[in-house]
């Protein structure tokens, strides 16, 4: 089963790279910007593991722990902060947490303490995937998250990653607009939005030069990667 992890941090560059290297390594993810919003994810979601930020613009994150556990809240909880004093860390441990990282950290520190916690707390921590998805001379390592065409790197935003991703784990398959978003973006498609369109656009402007097109048009429906050259 995968691990939910809710990541609570209200600096938005974060929260996407965390989000996007945690779920190329298997897990669920969701994300809170304050201390309400964490204390209302927390029981909405049942995170297993919480990436709590100490500082948060309308409360304390030990404050947010400390309630959660209150309220019986089982979640592993891995303090994200800039204090470093000893203090710190004794009493946010102390308030309930299971581990404290300090910024800036490595990221991949934080994912061996992350799948080290969960081995503790739970029955098992999600299985290792692949390190790398490919498809024809396409190649997408997971843990540097960095994308290859031809041996020729490619620079992805997180949410082309995000896609990308996606269409590598579903090879050959035609996959809906609607499908394709709900994957991606986490919400619906609205009848109005071509966000789909513009995303897979800017993949194959990205990709398409280095070799034949990968991203394949089914009109009134959606798209599907597949090799189209000899």
């Amino acid at each position: 089963m995968t691990a939910r992890i809710l990541v609570v941090d209200d600096a938005p560059n974060l929260v996407d790279l965390l989000r996007t290297v945690l779920e190329f390594h298997g897990f669920a993810v969701r994300a809170a910007g304050t201390a309400a919003e964490a204390v209302a994810a927390a029981g909405a979601y049942r995170p297993d593991l919480i990436l709590l930020d100490v500082m948060l613009p309308d409360g304390d994150g030990m404050d947010v722990c400390r309630r959660l556990r209150a309220a019986g809240s089982d979640a592993a909880v891995v303090f994200l902060t800039a204090r470093d004093a000893r203090g710190d860390e004794i009493a946010g441990l102390a308030y309930g947490g299971d581990d404290w990282i300090t910024k800036p950290f490595d990221m991949d520190v934080l994912l061996a303490r992350v799948r080290a916690v969960l081995r503790r707390t739970r029955a098992a921590a999600p299985p290792e995937p692949d390190r790398v998805l490919r498809y024809a001379d396409l190649e997408l390592h997971r843990d540097t998250l960095e994308v290859r065409r031809a041996g020729q790197v490619v620079t992805l935003s997180p949410t082309e990653l995000r896609l990308l991703r996606y269409f590598l784990e579903n090879p050959g398959r035609v996959l809906s607009r609607a499908q394709i978003h709900r994957a991606v973006w986490e919400y619906d498609l609205g009848a109005a939005s071509n966000v789909v369109d513009t995303y897979v656009g800017y993949l194959r402007r990205k990709l398409d030069p280095l070799g034949p097109p990968l991203l394949v048009t089914h009109r009134g429906f959606g798209y599907a990667l597949r090799s189209t050259g000899p």
